[in-house]
């Protein structure tokens, strides 16, 4: 249905809602975004303890190029802007027998790696499993992540998915990667990754192998200066320059409607913008009570959460020697830690992840996966693992932590910031709420009303939520050109 081109209101100036805003304005549209807030960023936001400021959303950002084209949408460099720098190593993986293996994206350095660690005939094997990562990525991206799945024949790729099955992207992940490597440590390499999406390695689908392609072949990225949050802050900066107003500390209490589909968005000020179209650009759930009717989506009726995490932010008096900035403790266990986790339990022998950022704010950050606030009692929960974590900590070598000043963000403080079900992973990526079976990134009986965000398609990660930025302002631009 053609609409004509009037004003957009972007509710939420997190990634999602600042990359549909930058190219609706990059395109010559008028924008304006609300948020609630008093800063841009939304999950990937920042928070203080007393001199350190810690990133309290996503630590591992990769595909750069998707940032720099949001950039060059509006005719400006990235690196003016928000200049990176690659990681070395990507992550460092610790295994609980002693030995460890540090990740860098160079296939010879990798090859290199892999075979001090598990020997030429299993170099041999991941050399041709990570071709396989990247004929899997090349197939995937056009047709199911940076594509429009509003529409049912959206689904009707038939050639994709027969390319994709061939391959085993239809198998379970785990089963997968044992089918081209036989030692169990680069397995788990290669299948953690899972978690990004909600699921076990056990029950994610094969074609989840490509967030493993996104940071184990093509690196992981970090701000020069600023944490993870200058990247929100660039894009809303960027905004600046485009002459598009961010009303923070501002609350969308209602999209309105006509004959015609939106009209506009009224604010908590009383205020009414008259709007043709309005981006939702966060938590599903809690905007329910602002959304009209006809934005109802039979994919919510019983939604499946990811797990969640208890995450404890230290600060340091000194970075600790020889750190990489992303260090993946493994357990021993394996299998049984995501059963547990699936049951609503906590993990007996969880996976760690330590984040520890090289800049002049001695921290460390502890990220351990735990169940969301579906199936767990929280009050019981918290001192335990909190206790259980640091414990951990001063195992691996890290001290004794539990007198240092910590920042603890677990599923209640989720919650309080705005995550259904206590988690900040959404909803999790089964195959019955992937691609288009994923909540519409439009809603079809409001017309010039979209979505973005990890709640629709392509799904959760900093990737996947600027591609719905852009996606929703490519249909914008489409039903109004």
């Amino acid at each position: 249905m053609k609409r004509r081109a009037g004003r957009t209101v972007v509710i939420g100036a997190g990634l999602a809602g600042l990359s549909a805003a930058v190219h609706l304005a990059a395109a010559g549209r008028e924008v304006v975004v609300v948020e609630a807030r008093d800063e841009p960023g939304g999950c990937c936001a920042v928070a203080g303890l007393g001199s350190h400021n810690f990133d309290v959303g996503p630590s591992v950002l990769t595909m750069p190029g998707l940032l720099a084209e949001t950039f060059a949408a509006a005719g400006e460099d990235m690196d003016s802007w928000l200049p990176l720098r690659r990681l070395d190593p990507s992550y460092r993986l610790a295994f609980a027998d002693g030995s460890h293996l540090d990740v860098v994206p160079e296939l010879e350095a990798m090859t290199d790696h892999v075979r001090e660690l598990c020997g030429p005939a299993e170099a041999a094997r991941y050399r041709r499993y990570r071709d396989l990562l990247e004929r899997m990525f090349r197939e995937e991206w056009p047709a199911f992540i940076d594509a429009d799945m509003t529409r049912l024949r959206s689904l009707a790729r038939p050639l994709a998915l027969l390319r994709l099955a061939s391959m085993g992207g239809f198998r379970r992940l785990d089963r997968l990667a044992a089918a081209h490597l036989t030692d169990e440590r680069l397995i788990r390499a290669h299948t953690f990754q899972a978690l990004y999406a909600g699921m076990s390695p056990q029950r994610a689908l094969g074609i989840y192998a490509v967030i493993a392609h996104m940071d184990t072949v093509g690196g992981v990225y970090f701000p020069r200066s600023g944490g993870m949050h200058a990247v929100p802050a660039a894009l809303a900066a960027l905004l600046e320059k485009l002459q598009v107003p961010i009303l923070y500390g501002t609350r969308a209490v209602q999209v309105t409607t006509g004959g015609q589909g939106v009209t506009g968005v009224r604010l908590d000020s009383g205020e009414h913008l008259t709007a043709t179209h309005a981006v939702m650009a966060g938590d599903r759930f809690t905007a329910r009570s602002i959304l009209p009717r006809g934005a109802a989506d039979w994919r919510l009726t019983r939604p499946r959460f990811s797990p969640s995490c208890l995450v404890l932010h230290i600060a340091l008096d000194r970075r600790p020697p020889g750190q990489a900035h992303h260090t993946l403790h493994f357990g021993r266990a394996w299998e049984s830690t995501f059963e547990a986790l699936e049951r609503g339990r906590p993990q007996p022998d969880p996976s760690i992840l330590l984040t520890c950022p090289d800049d002049d704010q001695p921290k460390l950050s502890a990220l351990e996966p735990a169940p969301n606030l579906t199936g767990a009692d929280w009050r019981q929960l918290r001192p335990r693992l909190e206790e259980r974590l640091l414990g951990r900590l001063e195992e691996l070598g890290y001290g004794d932590l539990s007198g240092r000043p910590r920042l603890v963000l677990d599923p209640p403080a989720w919650q309080r910031l705005g995550h259904t079900a206590g988690t900040p992973f959404a909803l999790d990526h089964r195959f019955t709420q992937t691609a288009w079976f994923r909540p519409s990134g439009a809603a079809p009986r409001v017309p010039g009303l979209h979505f973005a965000g990890m709640h629709t398609a392509p799904g959760v990660g900093v990737p996947p939520v600027l591609v719905s930025g852009r996606l929703a302002a490519r249909r914008i631009l489409k039903e109004t050109s």
